[in-house]
């Protein structure tokens, strides 16, 4: 169905309610003639007569008064849906679909989850927490977090907090091995490596305004950001871990940065993406601001 077949149905409706083609078109802000036409067109589509025409009034047939109470009840419905969809946009209800960095996302997010519900009763969560790209479009989610370069020109972003990379070790370690002073050093140290960063095994690393690029080694790789932790914690050596993964052990003293004026060459943000700012659903834009809020206060 067409925009003009809507037309003729709006033309043989209001020609109905208000019991003729001039009063019709009155109602319709259009000519009397054009109401008339359209009702003519329609009957011609369908290929029934809907009014009994006279030069004083119209008046249904018996097709005409059939078609007329199921498309009156047809349009009634969709009036209702648009109505439903209005309400639906600017309420916070529904489920709102997350897609979210399975360790980021379990260490930030799902802590604070619970405190964004008891303020939106309404509103359920269904969260997923894996490392793989997701297609916000295609899978039908409404929101991503996201850590790194974003590549994906169909999304929205929003930074919600600066993220980098840096070495560290445990205290333990470093006074049995002593402490680098030059990223060649690490040469002479067991180097935890993160099978999934995408360099591996080169590390880069800033020195006296350039990048260099060392090679690095051990007897430990892991494919699990936690593991690497735990293994730094335990001594096992010197590993390049992300600020905000670290950040409760370096602030506890379980590890200590290592090579700080030589900083990882590969610093990162930590993004919320949707995919159109365009009559965003209220529940998308609430939480997308509650999480900015909550991780920027």
């Amino acid at each position: 169905m067409d925009g003009t077949d809507f037309d003729q149905i709006a033309a043989f409706l209001a020609t109905v309610e208000h019991a003729g083609f001039t009063a019709a078109g009155t109602a319709l802000s259009r000519d009397g003639s054009l109401v008339s036409r359209r009702v003519t067109a329609l009957e011609k589509r369908l290929g029934v007569r809907l009014l009994e025409r006279t030069t004083r009034r119209v008046a249904l047939t018996e097709a005409g008064e059939v078609y007329y109470q199921r498309m009156r009840k047809a349009v009634q419905a969709m009036g209702e849906i648009d109505t439903e969809a209005v309400d639906a946009a600017g309420s916070v209800r529904g489920t709102l679909r997350l897609s979210l960095p399975a360790t980021f996302g379990r260490m930030w997010i799902a802590p604070i989850l619970p405190a964004f519900l008891r303020q939106h009763p309404g509103l359920a969560i269904e969260a997923r927490y894996e490392d793989r790209y997701v297609d916000l479009v295609a899978e039908g989610f409404d929101v991503a977090v996201r850590i790194g370069e974003l590549a994906d020109s169909r999304l929205i972003a929003r930074k919600l907090a600066p993220a980098s990379r840096l070495l560290c070790a445990s205290p333990d370690y470093l006074a049995e091995r002593g402490m680098p002073e030059h990223p060649s050093d690490l040469a002479n140290h067991d180097c935890i490596g993160f099978s999934r960063l995408a360099s591996h095994p080169i590390w880069h690393l800033g020195d006296d305004g350039k990048t260099v690029a060392i090679r690095i080694s051990g007897p430990l790789v892991t494919d699990d950001a936690t593991s690497l932790i735990q293994a730094a914690v335990a001594g096992a050596g010197i590993a390049m871990v992300s600020d905000w993964l670290a950040g409760p052990e370096l602030k506890s003293g379980g590890l200590v940065p290592v090579l700080p004026d030589h900083p990882v060459a590969t610093p990162e943000g930590i993004y919320i993406v949707h995919p159109s700012a365009k009559l965003m659903p209220a529940k998308t834009r609430v939480f997308i601001d509650w999480l900015a809020d909550t991780m920027m206060p």
